[in-house]
């Protein structure tokens, strides 16, 4: 039992099995229960089981506040908004990647939930080197705002580029030296098939099993940025960990319902972008000051804010036009 009370980056061994614990039920209730079956995701199922997570989320928030006090759950809740909105922008990409592939609907939800397990050992092991590298020189702070401010920039310049799924080096490699079946075998990821006239079979990977491989790179790529983003906001291993896991779960299940949809949040870049020099900047400029950093409150305000406004703008922006009433002329007598 001592084992359980012992530290571990700043937190007890207990807190961490916690919440590993918490996330891997519900993992095997979402898999093994709510879809033991490969289904398509409507819209309303897609809402519902987001809710579901975002509300464990809040609700952990209110744990943390117990647990670590006020300050403390107010970082949490900023990291979990970044986190959230940085992940609906991988949304984007994800999508990119099951069209390509060709992964029905019924099927998509199987490689992302299996993709989580995935995000938890990598960003784990990502946000275990940021704190070790942030405790011993805590100048590196400065590096990841400015490179937060350099990365808002460049969103904000580069526009709606698309990512190219083709030319990624990882894809190329893999079909050169793994046998690929021709197409999506249902939900397997591997499968054996004849490679002889006599019969021989050789195991093969799916399309599937690509887009499972495709989909964790692109959070490895979308992690170089918001792992600075979150460590701007608190240098707490266990409120980066925590915040991370919660947004990428909760905007998983949101993503049938926003695939659906993508094409109306055209400003969601410009304020995620927004949101990335805003937390780089109050950074820096607290130092530059020589002042203490923003309250916990004003950059959870801030930063929700600019979120809301650009989800906001983009529904207004893409709002179907009502369309016209044809005028109703009275019948022209005859004299």
């Amino acid at each position: 039992m001592d084992l359980l009370f012992l530290d571990f980056l700043g937190k007890p061994v207990w807190s961490w099995a916690l919440f590993l614990l918490l996330v891997l039920a519900l993992l095997v209730f979402d898999l093994g229960v709510l879809h033991r079956h490969s289904h398509e995701i409507g819209i309303r199922e897609s809402l519902l089981l987001s809710g579901f997570y975002i509300s464990i989320g809040l609700l952990f928030s209110i744990w943390i506040w117990q647990f670590m006090g006020e300050r403390a759950a107010l970082l949490y809740l900023t990291g979990f908004v970044v986190e959230k909105s940085l992940a609906m922008d991988n949304i984007f990409v994800i999508a990119m990647i099951f069209a390509y592939f060709g992964v029905p609907r019924a099927y998509q939800h199987r490689v992302l939930v299996y993709g989580i397990l995935g995000v938890i050992i990598l960003r784990g092991l990502m946000i275990g080197v940021g704190a070790a590298v942030v405790e011993h020189f805590e100048w590196v702070l400065l590096i990841f705002a400015a490179f937060l401010i350099f990365t808002g920039i460049k969103m904000l310049r580069d526009g709606d580029a698309e990512y190219d799924v083709a030319r990624n080096p990882v894809l190329r490699f893999m079909r050169r030296h793994f046998r690929v079946s021709t197409g999506v075998s249902g939900d397997r990821f591997f499968l054996r098939q004849p490679v002889a006239p006599d019969g021989a079979t050789a195991l093969f990977i799916t399309p599937l099993f690509l887009a499972l491989v495709m989909v964790e790179l692109a959070d490895v790529i979308f992690a170089v940025d918001s792992i600075p983003a979150i460590f701007a906001i608190t240098t707490d291993p266990y409120l980066v960990y925590t915040s991370n896991i919660f947004a990428i779960l909760g905007l998983r299940a949101l993503y049938f319902a926003l695939s659906a949809m993508m094409h109306r949040f055209v400003y969601l870049k410009t304020a995620v972008s927004l949101v990335l020099i805003f937390i780089g900047a109050k950074v820096i400029g607290a130092e530059l000051l020589g002042v203490e950093k923003l309250p916990a409150a004003i950059s959870l305000t801030v930063t929700a804010t600019l979120l809301i406004g650009g989800i906001a703008l983009s529904l207004w922006q893409t709002r179907q036009p009502t369309p016209a009433v044809p005028a109703r002329h009275s019948p022209v007598r005859s004299e």
